[in-house]
């Protein structure tokens, strides 16, 4: 069995960090003080990466312990940023499942505890199963949302367009895909340059970039499960290949980029970009080019990025 970690206090992390990693550390009392905030696991493990030399285990000279806590702050804005207009899709999706399920069945409950009423593949059963499951007991017996307790109460019904304020991004996700295809086409069509089966892969690779900004997790680094489809943006940016396959902008978080791009309104999207090119060059005027390079070639991003506005999806 490895031996347990012993337990360091704040200074012997600094110490350790200095003696033993090179790391430079120009103000102890604000390292100690972040230490604290933060936790060295999070902050030093989580966002060594970029300094780093993994061969000698030691950081890349002239490494300040500043330098990871600019690189920590801009993943915590950017995880804001990430998770804000993910929500504006997330309030989207929700809406359009609502409208046109009722649409063309009825506003009554029992249509969407239907499992006649989803697409019956054999792939699909056991999910829509967990599903209807879900969405039963959150609309017959669940207590913890008040609007869904005056809804039974009042009406004996709990609509479609009232629960799945209750689902989270990953049930929505999935509410998307087992939907029959005429449902899934209508829905799609609220998309610029969406079929049904993009839109599928677009909402695996959002659900999975929302789970890591609402559990604070580390961002810029992160990779989806699931990779977005080949776009004609990916042609248009020139993002290299390896084979026939794009070797950025599938699943990091330049594909999230990508398909922000595709599934949020015009108006939006331009403001999101702004922001991000904002924060991207706060950061390059805190740190070293070779740093930020580094930054930019760890989200996925490609070198003429910035171009992204000027091409239609």
């Amino acid at each position: 069995m490895p031996s347990i970690k012993p337990f360091l206090s704040y200074s012997d992390q600094l110490n350790n960090l200095v003696k033993g990693k090179g790391l430079i550390i120009n103000n102890p009392s604000f390292a100690m003080e972040k230490l604290g905030e933060i936790r060295y696991y999070a902050l030093i493990d989580g966002y060594k990466s970029i300094f780093y030399d993994y061969t000698s285990r030691t950081y890349i000279s002239g490494t300040t312990f500043e330098d990871i806590v600019n690189l920590y702050e801009f993943d915590e804005e950017l995880r804001l940023l990430v998770f804000k207009y993910i929500c504006h899709i997330e309030q989207k999706i929700r809406s359009q499942i609502s409208y046109y399920f009722c649409d063309k069945y009825s506003s009554n409950q029992a249509d969407y505890l239907t499992p006649g009423n989803y697409n019956q593949s054999r792939k699909n059963r056991s999910g829509i199963t967990k599903l209807i499951q879900i969405l039963d007991y959150n609309a017959n017996r669940d207590t913890s949302h008040d609007y869904i307790v005056y809804q039974r109460r009042t009406y004996q019904n709990v609509p479609l367009w009232t629960v799945v304020n209750t689902l989270t991004i990953g049930q929505i996700s999935k509410m998307y895909s087992f939907m029959q295809s005429d449902i899934q086409s209508k829905i799609s069509h609220c998309y610029e340059a969406a079929n049904e089966k993009e839109l599928k892969q677009y909402l695996k690779v959002i659900t999975d970039f929302r789970n890591v900004c609402a559990h604070n997790e580390r961002l810029f680094l992160y990779h989806s499960h699931t990779d977005i489809p080949d776009t004609a943006l990916h042609a248009k940016l020139s993002i290299p290949k390896t084979g026939s396959s794009y070797s950025s902008g599938k699943n990091d978080l330049f594909a999230l980029v990508i398909a922000l791009r595709y599934l949020l309104t015009k108006d939006d999207f331009k403001t999101f970009y702004k922001q991000l090119k904002k924060l991207i060059s706060s950061y390059e005027s805190k740190t070293t080019s070779a740093n930020a390079n580094k930054l930019l070639a760890s989200m996925g991003f490609c070198n003429n990025w910035k171009s992204i506005l000027r091409y239609k999806p």
